[in-house]
């Protein structure tokens, strides 16, 4: 029995009979003192709780309600309803143990898909880890069994914990916050939550957002109609639209504009948006998973990202261990680079030895799986030899280390513009820190978005 506590009579009927014909048994309550009554009698499936019961509009009271909720049934997940002015005492309410939070005027739909994923989340939480007396590579042989997780390489236990996270949350739409270092492989995993989703069959669209400026934030994202704008020449279909039906993938949103971040907020929490020079509302249906290499809970303490966003993309949080925590998977994984290596070079008989891989094993490695690959295929490329030994990794990564100590001198004037020079520098760069863009843009003084920018300007190709 789900509960429904509103003061509005409208309201309440209108839930309750949304609730009954998506097969949701449900009673209504018009006042604080009725619900704690039906919780402690008997705690509720689900509570749709108002903020507001009195003519006081502050919301405090809903604050007050939510607090007595939890105090009486901490198990019974909490939906709290609220309009726009009032989002902050929503998120508010997320830090005291709501669910979630839906603004008014609600969509039906999208209603029942919060309900139906606030209820698989807490109904079925993730399962703890596997007792360590079984083997880590037998408990991936398991997971593998059931879900779909290729290209993921490792027997690492935080893995396989993450590997667990990703089976129990793809069955859900709830929204997936994958934290990590650069180079750690959020992308694989957000992929993975996709390909074992109900959504596997639709599109799974990227967004770097870290490459968009607030000034093409609407366009890019919502799309464009012919002469929305001054050099709208086409329509343009918005990376949103591709991504209906399906899932999309918000990588690098910790490097969002405040600007673009209301924006984003709005259709995340509306499921609606518009395209520029059309303004007929448009609708969603959508998995949303974000991704980011910075402290996102640290940059909301800054004022640099928005609260409220933050919780509507952290329902669930996922975090990648970076490889230094789990060394013993470094094997593994030159393995498996190597494998990919003799498919490409059509070298059959190339192999690492012993020696090798217990050197790599003892590297830091602060690109992670990204500089391992990177480091490895150099290693190839620059030997050719057939079988790998510790100096032929040991003398790529000293080349590497060197590089910018030993690179050519500036062009003499007049035989290289600003431009080419600028876009050498870039790849040098890239190629000196083995691809890992936050310590580039650091390097060359410019922030990730001003990176991503001149990357799309000079057409280097890159993978954040």
């Amino acid at each position: 029995m789900f509960l429904i506590v509103d003061d509005d009579l409208a309201i309440r009927t209108s839930l309750k009979l949304l609730l009954k014909q998506a097969g949701y048994p449900a009673q209504a309550v018009a006042t604080p003192a009725e619900a704690l009554a039906v919780v402690r009698k008997a705690p509720p499936r689900l509570v749709l709780m108002d903020m507001n019961f009195s003519l006081d509009t502050s919301g405090h009271d809903g604050l007050a309600l939510l607090a007595q909720v939890k105090a009486v049934a901490p198990q019974v997940p909490v939906i709290l309803i609220t309009g726009w002015g009032s989002i902050a005492l929503a998120v508010e309410g997320m830090k005291a143990g709501a669910a979630e939070f839906v603004t008014k005027p609600w969509h039906n739909d999208s209603l029942l898909q919060t309900i139906r994923t606030v209820l698989a989340v807490h109904e079925h939480p993730a399962e703890p880890a596997a007792e360590p007396t079984e083997a880590p590579a037998r408990q991936r042989r398991q997971l593998d069994q059931q879900f779909a997780f290729r290209d993921i390489i490792g027997h690492d236990a935080q893995l396989l914990h993450v590997l667990r996270q990703v089976g129990q949350v793809a069955a859900t739409d709830a929204a997936v916050l994958i934290e990590g270092e650069s180079g750690t492989g959020k992308e694989l995993i957000a992929e993975a939550i996709h390909r074992n989703s109900p959504r596997r069959n639709q599109a799974f669209v990227k967004v770097n957002l870290g490459g968009i400026s607030s000034s093409l934030f609407e366009s890019e994202m919502f799309g464009h109609r012919r002469g929305a704008f001054t050099d709208a020449k086409t329509d343009r279909v918005g990376r949103f639209e591709l991504a209906n039906g399906g899932t999309i993938f918000l990588d690098e949103i910790g490097e969002l504009e405040l600007a673009s971040q209301v924006k984003l907020l709005r259709v995340l929490q509306d499921r609606t948006y518009e395209v520029l020079g059309d303004s007929k509302p448009r609708r969603l249906d959508i998995r949303v998973i974000a991704a980011t290499n910075r402290n996102l809970a640290e940059m909301v303490q800054q004022g640099r990202f928005r609260e409220d966003l933050f919780y509507r993309i952290n329902l669930i949080s996922v975090r990648l261990p970076a490889l230094r925590e789990r060394a013993a998977d470094i094997p593994l994984l030159a393995q498996h680079f190597l494998d990919q290596l003799r498919a490409t070079y059509q070298r059959p008989a190339l192999r690492v030895s012993t020696r090798a891989l217990h050197w790599l094993r003892e590297q830091a490695l602060p690109g992670n799986i990204r500089e391992l690959k990177n480091l490895v295929e150099r290693a190839v490329l620059v030997s050719g030899k057939e079988e790998l030994g510790p100096e032929d990794f040991q003398a790529n990564a000293m080349k590497s280390l060197s590089h910018s100590v030993t690179q050519s001198p500036l062009p003499a004037p007049g035989t290289m513009t600003l431009d080419e020079l600028e876009a050498q520098m870039i790849r040098q760069s890239l190629a000196h820190y083995d691809g890992n863009i936050s310590r580039v843009a650091k390097a060359l003084g410019l922030s990730r978005g001003a990176l991503y920018r001149r990357f799309e300007k000079h057409g280097i190709p890159y993978d954040a």
